[in-house]
């Protein structure tokens, strides 16, 4: 990403709305694995650390982060949020069978080779280890934050499942969500295009009326999402896992 991204979501993840309603999805979902509290856990793509703090927040003792930024690093390192190594999603830096669980939210979207991506967190789970993988959706809504976050693609749902079913992953669940906010989306983002505002980041177009506004509505979206299988939506979430009787990582 931009350093001034980083910078501005180093800042707004704790209390921005988007943030929070996300930990609040990835705590539900990740409620259903019914993991130990010393169970290792990977994040893949730490950026500032929002993941980390929600981790830290259920109580789990064995938590790793990985992010290619130092810039991105040195913010976890600044709100002490955990133990946060260098590296690469495409070249991860730990053994095989290493995890429990593989937290990956929106990160293959900024390599070239999002296959090499999964293999590599296929890898590093334990046989019977889940994954919990978001992208962001849609093509058409490409906009600022996509550039500034130095994004790759966005993804429909069949070419995303297509491509970790290639990997021999399980899937287990999936699904789009922030369908209420799709249109609004879509709109602001060409109103920024067209008269060529320039921010850092988007979570910079909030105040706390607004914060406190799209909060609740994505609060609403969250809980929905999960039950409803909505057709569209901003983002789009993926639970797999590894098999139990693969052996190889491969």
């Amino acid at each position: 990403m931009d350093s001034g991204t980083y910078e501005v979501e180093a800042l707004a993840e704790e209390n921005h709305w988007w943030f929070v309603g996300r930990r609040k999805l990835f705590r539900r979902e990740i409620s259903r694995f019914g993991l130990d509290l010393d169970a290792r856990i990977l994040d893949t793509g730490t950026s500032t650390g929002t993941n980390l703090r929600m981790l830290g927040e259920l109580g789990y003792r064995n938590v790793t982060g990985v992010d290619s930024s130092p810039e991105a690093i040195r913010h976890c390192a600044d709100k002490g949020l955990g133990d946060v190594h260098l590296g690469d999603v495409c070249n991860l830096p730990f053994a095989d069978d290493d995890f429990d669980l593989v937290m990956a939210t929106d990160i293959i979207e900024h390599v070239d080779d999002d296959g090499r991506a999964i293999e590599e967190i296929k890898r590093v789970l334990r046989p019977g280890g889940h994954l919990l993988l978001t992208v962001p959706a849609f093509p058409s809504l490409w906009g600022l934050q996509d550039d500034v976050s130095h994004h790759k693609r966005r993804y429909r749902r069949t070419g995303l499942l297509n491509l970790l079913r290639g990997s021999r992953l399980q899937l287990l669940r999936h699904y789009y969500f922030n369908f209420f906010l799709f249109l609004p989306i879509f709109l602001a983002r060409r109103l920024i295009a067209v008269l060529g505002i320039k921010l850092r980041s988007e979570g910079q177009i909030n105040t706390p009326l607004l914060n406190r506004l799209l909060g609740t509505v994505f609060f609403a979206d969250v809980a929905l999402a999960p039950r409803l299988h909505i057709p569209f939506g901003v983002s789009l979430l993926v639970i797999c896992r590894r098999a139990a009787s693969d052996m190889t990582g491969r």
